[in-house]
């Protein structure tokens, strides 16, 4: 038991005493408790001051080892900071390369957006024309059959047949 708990144990005793009248404020302990409390300081005192004075021998191991802990802390998360550094890097650079794609793929759908519209447009304009050109094949075979059916009821209206 730590000598703390043993002081604690007188002090409980003390607060458990009776104060006597007309001393001043002495109390009445039972000195039994009291010796018991005292030997068992006595035999355990000596551990714990071997127990100090081997913390304090060892007091520069400690710090030793607590620096070199510090340390290899400190290396790990350099080591660790760099890796985040790259990773960041890597990101930004596949972020960058991305963005190139997309905007490469926009120009070439605009590009292929504007190849589909000409040809589309030239298909119908040759369409267009195609139709006009058979239109006005329409109307002149019109025109010819009107004039030949005008010079045939004439002729028919004349008695030729």
């Amino acid at each position: 038991m730590a000598i703390d708990k043993f002081l604690d144990k007188l002090d409980d005793i003390l607060e458990e005493s009776f104060t006597l009248p007309l001393t001043g404020g002495k109390r009445m302990i039972d000195i039994d408790k009291v010796r018991d409390i005292v030997d068992d300081i006595r035999m355990h005192l000596p551990q714990e001051i071997k127990d100090a004075k081997s913390i304090v021998g060892d007091r520069e191991q400690i710090i030793k080892d607590a620096r070199a802990e510090a340390a290899d802390i400190v290396k790990r998360a350099e080591v660790r900071a760099r890796s985040l550094i790259e990773e960041e890097e890597i990101t930004k650079a596949a972020k960058a390369k991305a963005n190139e794609m997309v905007n490469d793929s926009f120009i070439r759908s605009k590009e292929m957006e504007r190849a589909a519209i000409d040809f589309a447009e030239n298909s119908l304009k040759k369409s267009e024309d195609a139709l006009l050109l058979t239109l006005n094949e329409v109307k002149t075979a019109r025109a010819a059959l009107k004039t030949q059916t005008k010079g045939g009821s004439a002729a028919n209206k004349n008695g030729t047949k």
